[in-house]
């Protein structure tokens, strides 16, 4: 397949988009952040000249100031709480879970609080008082604690489902996480963000693109590259900061 023709079926919704004088509002979410690397200067560079805000979610309990002086010079950046310390607590035949009721829910509640106010104290204006659960696995029981934490909402992977506080999930993801895990094949990804944006015709919403710049390959930055390039030209597609959701 000619390596233009799936970018023409984004451009081909966008279009339709376009046509009924409608905005498709895309956010960006990347994982994993605790310190200063090449891959996230290389990220958040990216983002910058593009002009996409970029969403970093920060585990807490392995970061400080170095990666928050860095960040303070990318004003398009904001900070979400990745969990605590991304360590996982389910038992080897669960799937992995940070924030699941393996240990009792007063120590979850208590890190989650800890996260929340280290970094708040950290970022500053920076700091969105979301919650990104690692692996984006919580247990229902935790999400009606959290707005007495502080947080504003939820971001996880997939359709939104209801629940007691908001939730902005993320509903592609660039890695190929049980083959190359680098990133995955454009054709996959584009026909996923096509079928994401006829959901939203229809019945509203956003389209959360999800990364992790810490195992990014020249296909998952070359795809970003073209992804903005492309998508930030159309009159239809707006990029926003998760705090605008």
């Amino acid at each position: 397949m000619n390596s233009k023709q799936p970018w023409r079926l984004l451009k081909d919704e966008l279009d339709r988009w376009q046509a009924h004088g409608r905005t498709a509002r895309f956010w960006l979410r990347d994982d994993d952040a605790v310190m200063p690397t090449d891959l996230l200067e290389q990220l958040v560079g990216l983002t910058a000249l593009q002009n996409v805000p970029l969403t970093l979610a920060v585990i807490p309990q392995d970061t400080g100031a170095a990666l928050a002086k860095t960040i303070a010079k990318a004003g398009h950046v904001s900070i979400a709480v990745h969990g605590w310390s991304h360590q996982n607590h389910a038992d080897a035949s669960d799937k992995k879970q940070e924030l699941g009721l393996h240990r009792p829910k007063a120590i979850v509640l208590d890190e989650l609080s800890k996260g929340f106010g280290k970094l708040a104290e950290l970022y500053g204006q920076q700091f969105n008082a979301m919650l990104v659960p690692p692996w984006n696995r919580i247990d229902a029981d935790l999400l009606p604690e959290l707005a007495s934490l502080g947080y504003r909402s939820v971001s996880v992977f997939g359709a939104e489902k209801p629940a007691p506080i908001r939730k902005i999930n993320t509903h592609v993801d660039l890695i190929d996480w049980h083959g190359s895990r680098g990133g995955r094949d454009p054709e996959a990804l584009i026909a996923e963000i096509v079928a994401r944006l006829r959901v939203m015709f229809d019945q509203s919403g956003h389209m959360g693109f999800l990364t992790h710049h810490l195992v990014h390959d020249d296909a998952a930055w070359n795809f970003l590259a073209s992804l903005f390039e492309r998508s930030t030209a159309h009159p239809a597609c707006q990029w926003v900061d998760a705090a605008d959701l």
